[in-house]
């Protein structure tokens, strides 16, 4: 009989401390209608093979993005570059934002340089403010999606940010997405 009492601290305990709140799924701006963003890359083309020297094989630079112009309101950008197909669940490779919503070109390398002042990057799953480049395991290939999101409202939060953070920031705020998907395998 001593042992209910127990194993129900034990599992209130686990939930509190163990569980976690769950992932926010962030949603459109109240009143919006859905916008498309055409993303694109001059370095591939949609659902094309990304080149090694965006990847971890390579010099891992993040590739250069063309975005046409975001819906009416927007005041600024998101960038995330994700693995939908990572075995622990999708993993983020780069999460940017604050971005000029006047940037129609997102360069290429390493830095955030030409969207504007605010721009900063968030931690990605890697735990570091940049891009990381694909890397699944040895043998397998996998979609990754670079994601150009527009918001309503500047997020304000500094760099190195957690992607949790990020998605709150986002929720109720979105106005249109646009995503380009490449594929990496080694």
């Amino acid at each position: 009989m001593r042992s209910a009492p127990l194993s129900t601290a034990l599992l209130v305990f686990a939930c509190v401390f163990g569980c976690g709140k769950p992932p926010i799924e962030p949603r459109l701006a109240p009143g919006a209608t859905f916008a498309t963003i055409t993303v694109t890359s001059p370095a591939f083309t949609s659902g094309g093979r990304i080149p090694v020297d965006f990847t971890c094989d390579g010099k891992e630079l993040m590739p250069e993005l063309v975005l046409s112009a975001p819906p009416e309101g927007t005041k600024s950008l998101v960038v995330i570059v994700d693995d939908p197909d990572a075995p622990s669940g999708v993993f983020a490779h780069l999460v940017a934002f604050d971005i000029a919503p006047q940037t129609s070109k997102i360069p290429g390398g390493t830095e955030l340089t030409g969207v504007g002042e605010a721009a900063r990057f968030g931690l990605n799953d890697s735990q570091v403010a940049h891009y990381s480049g694909p890397c699944p395991p040895k043998g397998e290939g996998h979609r990754y999606r670079f994601r150009v999101i527009a918001l309503d409202t500047m997020l304000n939060l500094p760099e190195g940010a957690p992607r949790s953070r990020v998605d709150e920031g986002m929720d109720g705020h979105i106005l249109g997405e646009g995503t380009l998907v490449g594929h990496f395998g080694h």
